[in-house]
């Protein structure tokens, strides 16, 4: 993808993922710039979950390439190499609490929980509406 399609893709994002985001917070930490293979209806779906919340959204893991996600033990058909989910750091109860909450709100329909983050995907090419613990 050009820089010229990249832009157009990123202007339909939602006016308020500006407000509580970066692009480079959905980076590989080993491409910059890979913000651009997130799927724009999964971070209008952040953005909107993010204001209902009304808490920060720290984002640990956005897209990852391939090469990354094995280097961390992500699954091999992980949603995050689609750039359709992302893990938000959430290491109290209450932030879990907010951030499932309005991530169901949002129209997410993945959620894992972990000790110190939240999970949240979309990927259409797995089950849908389910909850999971690691």
């Amino acid at each position: 993808m050009n820089k010229n399609q990249i832009t157009k893709k990123m202007k339909n994002l939602n006016s308020s993922f500006h407000l509580y985001f970066k692009y480079s917070e959905f980076d590989s930490p080993d491409i910059e710039g890979s913000h651009d293979k997130m799927s724009v209806e999964f971070l209008n779906k952040i953005a909107f979950a993010r204001a209902v919340a009304a808490c920060a959204f720290k984002i640990t893991s956005g897209y990852r390439t391939p090469e990354h996600n094995k280097k961390v033990g992500g699954v091999p058909n992980s949603s995050h190499t689609l750039g359709r989910a992302c893990d938000v750091y959430a290491p109290t109860s209450r932030q879990k609490y907010l951030i499932v909450t309005a991530a169901l709100e949002a129209g997410i329909n993945r959620i894992g929980i972990a000790k110190n983050f939240i999970h949240l995907d979309d990927d259409p090419s797995k089950t849908e509406d389910v909850i999971f613990t690691y």
